[in-house]
């Protein structure tokens, strides 16, 4: 069971997912691997909020990983990025948590002019290593015992999420906060993932 990312983002006037703070606990992948992680991990968060409607929630599965978002009625939004074992609902009472500590410390007037991923809120990697494990939060949940009334809605990939005509693949070409060295990452990942089926079934015959 591993909690991998919490993200703070605001969903801009345009649309736009703007990253005012996260944290990652990358230690279970390889050195040279986490900084493509970690990339991935922010351009996906993005592409969640922007696609994500204002006061709903979502949970998106994508191979070993879910993620789970949150846009508030403010546009202020959370997105924890764990495996499946990872309790759904601890997930986003997580997120619940994170955003109103995260409004009491920074105020609402602040958000849109801090800078990308610089917004003062030291506390986060507390919380990102605290709630490794879900146990942690039964005094949390106990006390908000209902998150609220609004549906989380389940997708089973990251292009369910995606606007009518949109591809992945188009849009992490046309990413700037990807390097290229990610973007090579991911196609070579995709090609293995495509590829390997076919390995196996050929294997069979």
């Amino acid at each position: 069971m591993k909690l991998y990312s919490i993200a703070i983002l605001l969903k801009t006037p345009e649309g736009k997912g703007k990253i005012l703070t996260s944290k990652n606990e990358l230690s279970s992948f390889g050195y040279f691997q986490r900084s493509t992680v970690s990339e991935f991990m922010v351009f996906t968060s993005k592409i969640l909020v922007e696609r994500t409607a204002t006061a709903s929630r979502a949970s998106v599965k994508e191979r070993e990983y879910i993620c789970h978002v949150y846009v508030r009625s403010d546009n202020l939004s959370g997105v924890v990025i764990a495996d499946h074992e990872y309790p759904q609902r601890v997930a986003h009472t997580l997120i619940n948590k994170v955003l109103d500590e995260f409004q009491e410390k920074c105020p609402k007037p602040n958000w849109s002019t801090i800078k990308e991923n610089e917004a003062p809120y030291p506390q986060l990697t507390e919380l990102l290593q605290k709630y490794q494990n879900p146990k942690e939060a039964d005094a949390m949940t106990k006390i908000q015992s209902e998150l609220d009334e609004t549906k989380i809605i389940l997708h089973n990939t990251i292009e369910a999420v995606l606007q009518r005509g949109e591809k992945l693949d188009d849009l992490v070409e046309k990413s700037e906060g990807l390097s290229q060295q990610s973007k090579t990452f991911y196609i070579t990942k995709k090609m293995a993932a495509f590829l390997l089926p076919l390995v196996e079934k050929c294997s069979l015959i």
